[in-house]
């Protein structure tokens, strides 16, 4: 369980990738990773757990950190989840730990979704429809949403553009499709009592991630793998107002950086008593961290 002191932080970093463990091995492809870089303009390596959580205790920031599992789509091992969870408890005082599972596991996801909350501390999931490669509202993903709602803890979805893919022959074999927030919608209403988070300024449908967010109680929004002077009208209007308790603080790090973030987010038009809020308050309330 998180050692979190959330009087000493300043900040929630609610969106930040594992994509290189402690052995080398990465959680891409080399062709994605490399394009993932290019599409973002990111420089230097890929930094591993120990450096992340170096680069937050230096921001007194915590972190959310996942790696994707997508191995049925891209061949590639997964980083492990228990690594990560090992990880975590040595850097309990920044580092927060989501778990990521491929849906096409099947009932085997449903599995490890319980042992690595119960056994091993996972504060919650990550998916990527785009990588892979479902629908969030199949049937046949939800026993494995049934069982992160019995568990008490939230999941994160991939919406809209990947910057993985961006830019490659073939887009990398990823599509747009599966990563419509109306998918997320259905999820939303049949597990009313799941804790749901959007992640990333919805692109091309911001619209539909505000609908979905502003119907549905149970659902909020991160606002990772955008500059926040990118961001639309209309997603800083519900930020300031109507969502204003449900979106949060994420940067997307290593490919983007919460300094290059929050820079451009104290130059937008938001309500001085929504600012901590989106930077810490949001994200303390879905974690549970109080």
């Amino acid at each position: 369980m998180t050692t979190v002191d959330i009087n000493a932080l300043e900040a929630i970093d609610i969106h930040v990738h594992i994509d290189m463990d402690d052995h080398g091995h990465a959680s891409l492809p080399d062709h994605l990773m490399e394009g993932a870089q290019a599409h973002f303009q990111s420089s230097g390596g890929i930094p591993k757990l120990a450096d992340i959580a170096a680069f937050y205790r230096e921001r007194k920031m915590a972190a959310v950190v996942f790696t994707v599992d997508s191995e049925s789509v891209t061949g590639q091992r997964a980083i492990s989840n228990d690594e990560i969870a090992d990880g975590a408890a040595q850097h309990s005082d920044v580092l927060i730990p989501f778990g990521s599972i491929d849906p096409a596991k099947g009932s085997a996801a449903v599995d490890e979704a319980r042992r690595l909350v119960t056994e091993r501390g996972i504060r919650g999931f990550k998916l990527h429809p785009n990588l892979q490669a479902f629908f969030p509202n199949e049937r046949s993903v939800y026993p494995f949403y049934e069982q992160i709602e019995q568990l008490n803890v939230p999941i994160i979805f991939h919406t809209g553009q990947s910057g993985v893919g961006s830019g490659l022959h073939g887009a990398g074999g990823l599509r747009l499709k599966y990563s419509n927030p109306l998918h997320i919608d259905d999820v939303a209403v049949d597990f009313p009592d799941l804790r749901i988070v959007m992640a990333h300024p919805s692109f091309p449908w911001q619209d539909e991630a505000l609908a979905v967010a502003a119907k549905n109680p149970n659902v909020y929004i991160d606002l990772s793998g955008w500059s926040p002077k990118y961001f639309p009208p209309n997603l800083v209007q519900y930020a300031n107002s109507l969502l204003k308790d449900r979106v949060l603080f994420g940067s997307d790090y290593p490919l983007l950086t919460p300094d290059r973030w929050i820079a451009d987010f104290d130059k937008l038009e938001i309500k001085p008593e929504v600012r901590p809020l989106i930077m810490k308050q949001n994200a303390v309330r879905l974690l549970r961290l109080d």
